[in-house]
């Protein structure tokens, strides 16, 4: 069976990938990953805010007055709260490369336009494959306009694209006023994928201690429909290849996934529940349900539930919103 598929121009054998996690920072657990058929490695990201603090504490150590800005460094994060540093990302990225065969995608995530995006072309110099720029924003200011947060996010792209060779993703929210359009705009400014989509992590409120509190929720089945309706929108509309990500943990949710148009599927939560050979499991399974369902490759099926391609392109618009409420009975 061909599973093969191509993401961000590379020619992959499935389209079954980790996505960025901690997972990639042992570089054993990266060979495991490798080992398990990942058939690209995409790197946990390297935040702007990372890079800014190492910038601002060069200038508070370069200046002769510089002890004057100490308190700037208060306002990032502390080094510890980060795995790697900017340089020891680096040459992590390095290392992974030089552990496993297969494609390795670097990441970045910051939300503004500055300094921090020249670490692209230092990725790429350090033999990535590929770049996932990571715009991880919540617009919470009422004086910002969501035309100038999508501006923002567009000139970065074109900075990006403009400074790198190797293709460019970009991974958004699905919390812009007017997605298609906004994916329109990345479109032209050169991105060669999306990623669909972006988990904001919201907080808990302890109630007794009066606290917020940090804490992960690894994603469940419940949360990948939200993605496959933007994938069946968006696959007919943009040159750029689409990969999704969240909510995929079952054979079921890979299908869809490639149905509605996904050409990579990254895979975290599922794969720190249950490990890197649940990967395996996964391509197994989907080469035994297309061989069942009497697919010949898997870009057969790719879009086949899209927008233009699906029997009832209904069900993706309003009217489906309607027929849907109209459906609902109540038991007695």
């Amino acid at each position: 069976m061909d599973l093969s598929t191509t993401y961000l121009g590379l020619k992959l054998p499935h389209p079954l990938m980790p996505g960025a996690s901690p997972m990639v920072d042992d570089i054993d657990n990266v060979r495991r990953l490798e080992d398990a058929g990942a058939s690209a490695i995409v790197m946990h990201s390297l935040f702007e805010e990372q890079i800014s603090r190492e910038q601002v504490a060069t200038f508070v150590h370069t200046e002769s007055h510089g002890q004057s800005f100490a308190e700037a460094l208060t306002y990032f994060p502390s080094p510890e709260a980060f795995a790697l540093g900017p340089e020891e990302y680096l040459e992590h990225v390095r290392k992974v490369k030089q552990a496993v065969s297969v494609p390795v995608i670097g990441s970045l995530n910051g939300f503004t336009h500055g300094g921090w995006l020249d670490y692209a072309r230092l990725i790429e110099q350090a033999g990535a494959d590929a770049l996932e720029l990571n715009v991880y924003f919540l617009g919470s200011d009422p004086a910002e306009s969501a035309e100038s947060l999508e501006e923002r996010t567009v000139k970065m792209v074109k900075e990006v694209r403009g400074a790198v060779r190797i293709p460019v993703a970009v991974k958004l929210s699905p919390y812009y006023t007017s997605l298609a359009q906004f994916t329109s705009q990345l479109d032209e400014a050169g991105a060669d994928g999306m990623v669909l989509f972006n988990r904001f992590y919201q907080p808990d409120i302890d109630v007794e201690e009066l606290q917020v509190r940090r804490q992960i929720h690894l994603s469940t089945s419940a949360e990948l429909p939200l993605r496959l309706t933007w994938l069946a929108l968006l696959s007919p509309k943009v040159k750029a290849s689409l990969a999704v990500s969240g909510g995929v943990h079952t054979l079921l949710d890979v299908v869809q996934s490639v149905m509605t148009g996904a050409h990579a599927v990254q895979l975290v939560s599922c794969l720190l529940k249950r490990g890197p050979s649940h990967l395996a499991t996964l391509k197994g399974e989907l080469t035994q349900w297309l061989e069942e369902h009497e697919y010949h490759s898997l870009r057969q099926m790719q879009g086949s539930m899209n927008l233009e391609a699906c029997p009832d392109p209904a069900v993706y618009e309003r009217a489906n919103y309607m027929l849907m409420l109209q459906s609902w009975r109540t038991s007695h």
